[in-house]
């Protein structure tokens, strides 16, 4: 949980605390009024996306991985947060493009949608290749992060990746989110 958010919501669970501590021996011996409960939600706001943002235009294929992506998050179980890291995720590593080998461009044996490595036992070159295998081996990997739900996107994402470039997962985020808020309920 977020240590500003933490603070503030002791600091206003102190401030009920004290005023019924003050005000429970008044309110005790006041008249009754006729007065119906007021229910209270305190609902936390969806994380705020990190410095800078980048978009791309999508083309079909990448339209298509995006949708991809939400069935596996949803065939696992997984809310929508999930989607969105996994989808801000594999802006970074591949511009949503289900990448083969490239050559003397690739980097080390990387492939597919997130850039795992066969060699790294995220499992075959055809198997990484494969969107919905692809991402339910990212999910595999983020279900094991303590916490992930609550963390920056950037920190679950790196988590899960190792990446050379540990905070450029963080300038997807808005398109990440504007992606599963389209595509989630279609």
């Amino acid at each position: 949980m977020n240590t500003i958010f933490r603070k503030s919501m002791l600091s206003v669970a102190g401030l009920a605390f004290a005023g019924g501590v003050f005000a429970g021996p008044i309110a005790a011996h006041a008249n009754p009024v006729d007065a119906k409960p007021v229910a209270v939600a305190v609902q936390s706001a969806a994380p705020k996306p990190q410095g800078d943002q980048s978009h791309i235009t999508l083309n079909d294929e990448q339209t298509a991985n995006v949708k991809a992506i939400i069935a596996a998050t949803k065939k696992a179980g997984l809310p929508e947060r999930a989607a969105v890291i996994s989808i801000a995720t594999s802006l970074q590593e591949s511009k949503l493009e289900n990448l083969g080998h490239l050559g003397d461009a690739n980097d080390h044996d990387s492939l597919g949608l997130f850039q795992q490595r066969p060699s790294s036992g995220w499992g075959t070159p055809e198997q990484i290749t494969d969107p919905a295998y692809s991402t339910t081996a990212f999910l595999k990997g983020l279900k094991q992060v303590d916490g992930w739900q609550d963390m920056a996107l950037t920190d679950a994402a790196q988590t899960v990746q190792v990446s050379a470039y540990p905070d450029a997962y963080a300038q997807w985020e808005q398109q990440a989110t504007d992606l599963v808020g389209r595509h989630w309920n279609s």
